[in-house]
């Protein structure tokens, strides 16, 4: 059996976040304080003091997810936890992507935190605010789900964007589209079907142009292979060459995070043991209700790392 590291994508972002291990660790406070510097902002100060609704722009909670992730990563090394020699794969939800890339070591730490930061906001930009909605469904079938988004449609976009596993499908695009199939969706049988509160319909067609924006600027960033390989959302099977993963970073945008599948993959490759890294315990959580035989583990406190250390020793 082998290990993986995973990295929690938007949604698991909360005020306070990463500060107990700024407190903790001088490698912690170089992490925030490089991401800081990278973007020109004190981002750390809106993660750990808020307010939320400035934390939880896409722009910011982006990176702020990625810096406390690297900071775990930082304090691990410091410990003597090399990443090639303990872990097989990474992988990230969606924006976690960026964060596992960094933590194999393709991308510098200030260069993943500008991505993020022009990712964010070519999100944010793709569409006029109140033209796209994303909706959870709970309960209802993959091959349901899409039938009901192709009958919502009807010329506009609307699409499976997450496939996060345990029963629960997002869909993303334009917001009567998604508003239809959310009511289709409940009379079809789901669970639960409801609008969330973001602020644009990620991994759908409609993010484009973000898409377009993502490859002028990967094409500008250095990039190394990875210490270990990584498990692109688009795709779930390894990957090393630095071109193939800018070209899953680009799809990705508009592409499907096809998270349940990734798990699923682990499962089958005897990768039964997952270590979540970084704010929150979403993937954890999801991992569980995916496969009952892996075991996930949530590491995002000085007491977290310590037991993963021990355990990874």
């Amino acid at each position: 059996m082998s290990t993986a590291f995973t990295f929690p994508g938007q949604g698991s972002q909360a005020v306070g976040m990463g500060r107990d291990l700024a407190d903790a660790f001088a490698e912690a406070r170089e992490v925030f304080g490089a991401v800081d510097d990278a973007l020109d902002q004190r981002l750390s100060t809106i993660m750990w003091e808020g307010p939320e609704d400035e934390l939880t722009l896409t722009a910011n909670a982006q990176p702020a997810l990625m810096a406390v992730s690297m900071a775990v990563m930082r304090v691990m090394e410091k410990g003597g936890i090399s990443l090639k020699d303990k872990v097989s794969y990474v992988a990230g939800h969606s924006l976690g992507e960026y964060s596992a890339l960094c933590a194999a070591g393709t991308f510098t730490l200030a260069d993943t935190a500008r991505l993020l930061r022009i990712r964010g906001n070519a999100m944010q930009a793709a569409v006029p605010v109140g033209e796209g909605a994303m909706a959870a469904i709970i309960g209802l079938p993959a091959e349901d789900v899409e039938a009901v988004c192709s009958e919502a449609a009807d010329g506009a976009i609307c699409q499976i964007a997450n496939d996060n596993g345990g029963g629960q499908l997002v869909i993303s695009g334009n917001k009567t589209a998604v508003e239809k199939a959310a009511n289709l969706a409940t009379e079809k049988g789901a669970k639960r079907a409801m609008m969330l509160p973001v602020s644009a319909p990620f991994h759908s067609a409609l993010m484009a142009p973000a898409a377009e924006r993502m490859g002028e600027a990967l094409a500008q960033v250095a990039k190394k292979r990875p210490e270990v390989p990584v498990i692109p959302n688009v795709a779930v099977s390894p990957i090393t060459d630095p071109e193939d993963i800018t070209a899953r970073l680009v799809e990705q945008v508009t592409g499907r995070v096809r998270w349940r599948e990734t798990v699923e993959w682990f499962g089958r490759n005897e990768v039964h043991t997952l270590y979540e890294i970084g704010s929150g315990k979403v993937l954890t959580g999801l991992a569980r209700r995916i496969d009952r035989q892996i075991h996930g583990i949530t590491v995002n406190s000085p007491a977290d790392i310590e037991a993963a250390m021990k355990a990874l020793a």
